[in-house]
């Protein structure tokens, strides 16, 4: 069973990091942290990958339930491609969306967030990374933080998110019934979903606050309020969108591009965050960028 591109992205860190290390030692200034944060970035150097990568076809119209409703099973890769090739970096088939296209805003963050957010190194933001604390994406971090493949898996009562990402799990309950009064905050929060036309909604609340909503610093409230999209186009094609509020952090509900997965045809792989070495790399890395020249 081959490995994904998670090895790769290990591998480049390191090196950028040893680089970085090197030149600190030498006293050199100015020398900027690896950007670990976007494994896709990391490896987009001019010259590398296949930038003629094809998106994959529609494939005709998306299956349907006995219910009548849209039939989102399956195993989804993000972008347009159906797989997760990393020879395939800086190519625009491996993005979800296109910024000229479908632009995204970037989080309407308070003056005193935007501060708190401004204010974090390179460094120091890996460091407070949940997924470099092997801490679960949560969400809608499941999706929009998550370049590995998902498994959907639709029954007439509920979705089931299985994520290659650490082995992380969701049930959503699809029956649209209230959400509890006090729930107690989890990683994925209390999440219920409805159909509306062909799309389902997932209405989510309570979600831990150790979770960040992008790689390099949003941190939310326990107020938080997660309102995820999520439609079938084609059979080929997943489009996800998520709406964020959060009046204790943001001055605005702020809503994603739509984001593009495509129907793979390979199994989850088994993939669990243990005994990270980066964040021990990253902590040696912070005491030399930081230590007086």
């Amino acid at each position: 069973m081959k490995l994904r591109v998670r090895v790769v992205i290990i591998v480049a860190a390191f090196l950028a990091a040893a680089c970085v290390s090197v030149n600190a030692q030498a006293g050199q200034t100015g020398a900027k942290p690896p950007n670990v944060g976007n494994p896709v970035g990391n490896l987009s150097q001019p010259g590398y990958g296949t930038p003629d990568a094809k998106p994959m076809p529609k494939g005709g119209p998306p299956p349907r339930t006995k219910e009548g409703h849209v039939d989102l099973s399956g195993v989804w890769f993000a972008g347009t491609m159906g797989v997760d090739d990393v020879t395939a970096a800086g190519s625009a088939a491996r993005r979800q969306f296109d910024p000229k296209v479908t632009p995204e805003e970037k989080p309407p963050f308070q003056p005193w967030a935007a501060e708190r957010v401004k204010k974090l190194s390179a460094v120091d933001a890996e460091l407070l990374r949940p997924s470099v604390n092997c801490m679960p994406r949560g969400v809608p971090g499941m999706f929009i933080t998550n370049p590995y493949p998902i498994q959907l898996i639709q029954t007439s009562g509920f979705l089931a998110q299985l994520n290659e990402l650490n082995n992380n799990f969701r049930i959503i309950p699809m029956d649209g019934h209230a959400h509890s009064n006090d729930p107690d905050p989890t990683f994925n929060g209390e999440g219920i979903a409805h159909w509306e036309s062909d799309t389902l909604v997932i209405d989510t609340i309570a979600i831990d606050d150790r979770t960040w909503n992008d790689y390099v610093g949003w941190f939310h409230s326990d107020q938080e309020h997660v309102v995820e999209r999520i439609t079938r186009p084609s059979m080929n094609y997943l489009v996800y969108q998520v709406t964020i509020e959060d009046p204790n952090v943001l001055t605005k509900p702020w809503t994603s591009a739509p984001r593009m997965w495509t129907l793979g045809h390979e199994p989850l792989q088994e993939y669990y965050c243990t005994n990270n070495q980066e964040l021990e790399g990253l902590k040696k890395l912070r005491d030399l960028t930081q230590a007086p020249h």
